[in-house]
């Protein structure tokens, strides 16, 4: 189960249908930058020898979820370019605290809550995209998704106690629900 506060609003989907190219492109940096992230937290601990595996399967799915897009955008005509990110990622981030574990557990959460984000905005693609291949493939990425998001809390609970972890998960979550409210109306995953 996804451990979001607040749904998103039709205004996103109508937004995301209407700047298709946008979100596609948008999409690919957000798959680049979740494998970059995995690989990140495997250098930052690598003494956490139980972190280690997870996240370096999690980093390959992400690659490979990375690579299914290019070819989308490819087979679109689409060229893979800067693209200005949504301030979302960063924002939620201002929440993890400085001292550790709890530096570890908050990134681990909000790393959960931005794969959960994303299995939901997925979730609502596949149901209003025309195009069937590209409705599947985000169908087929929901499993995936939903499963990161339940590795990076699974992982949080090998940190810290998991009464902890979830209390921390909710206030991460009310968090996430207001960043995204605040979210300024870009043609983006997390907007």
């Amino acid at each position: 189960m996804l451990s979001l506060r607040s749904a998103t609003d039709e205004a996103w989907l109508a937004r995301a249908l209407a700047h298709l190219d946008e979100i596609l492109l948008d999409h690919a940096h957000c798959e680049k930058k979740a494998a970059s992230s995995a690989v990140s937290l495997l250098f930052k601990y690598a003494e956490r020898e139980e972190l280690l595996a997870p996240l370096s399967r999690l980093a390959r799915e992400e690659l490979a979820h990375f690579e299914e897009v290019l070819a989308v955008l490819t087979a679109r005509g689409i060229r893979f370019r800067h693209q200005v990110p949504s301030p979302y990622a960063a924002e939620l981030l201002r929440a993890v605290r400085t001292q550790e574990p709890e530096r570890l557990v908050d990134t681990l959460l909000c790393s959960a809550l931005i794969e959960a984000r994303s299995c939901e905005r997925m979730r609502l693609l596949a149901g209003a995209l025309d195009d069937p291949a590209l409705a599947a493939l985000y169908r087929g990425l929901l499993a995936a998704e939903a499963r990161h998001h339940q590795t990076y809390v699974d992982l949080a609970t090998r940190v810290a106690p998991e009464t902890q972890v979830r209390v921390r998960l909710r206030a991460l979550a009310a968090r996430e629900a207001s960043v995204l409210a605040a979210a300024p109306p870009l043609a983006r995953l997390h907007t």
